[in-house]
């Protein structure tokens, strides 16, 4: 078995379960909070970041098998290093830190990160870049969404 085969989808988890630890310790606080009407469930939520962590590890799973190791494929690599560390960072400034306005400029940036990803990936695999397109729209919504409980709350 290749190597790459664990260690993408680690990361994927460990992604997700620093994120999900940050969001835990902090629904107490988040339940105080005034939300706008068009915030989804929390259970639609968790669905949405499962779904959306399964198609980055298939998007980075096939970049990595079809990219050439070259100096392209090593800066798609460090967004994608980049880009989960944001992702999780996210949790811990907004649940943990309760700093709404820097979670909004945060999550703009982790959305630049996908961004990034998409068009980088593009050339080597329509398909893997494809694969982080909902993820690209998800955190679009997020932001937006992030954006609304600071103007509520802040």
């Amino acid at each position: 078995m290749r190597l790459n085969y664990v260690l993408i989808p680690l990361a994927a988890i460990l992604t997700a379960l620093a994120g999900s630890y940050f969001t835990n310790a902090g629904m107490e606080w988040y339940e105080t909070l005034i939300l706008p009407g068009f915030t989804p469930p929390g259970y639609a939520i968790g669905a949405v970041w499962t779904a959306i962590y399964a198609l980055a590890t298939a998007s980075a799973l096939i970049f990595y098998n079809r990219s050439p190791k070259d100096s392209r494929f090593r800066i798609t690599a460090a967004i994608f290093v980049a880009n989960a560390i944001l992702n999780a960072d996210w949790s811990w400034i907004f649940f943990a830190k309760h700093l709404l306005g820097l979670a909004v400029a945060e999550a703009a940036v982790l959305g630049a990160t996908v961004v990034a990803l998409i068009v980088l990936i593009w050339p080597r695999s329509r398909t893997a870049a494809a694969l982080l397109v909902p993820y690209a729209a998800w955190v679009a919504f997020a932001t937006y969404l992030a954006f609304a409980v600071w103007r509520l709350n802040g």
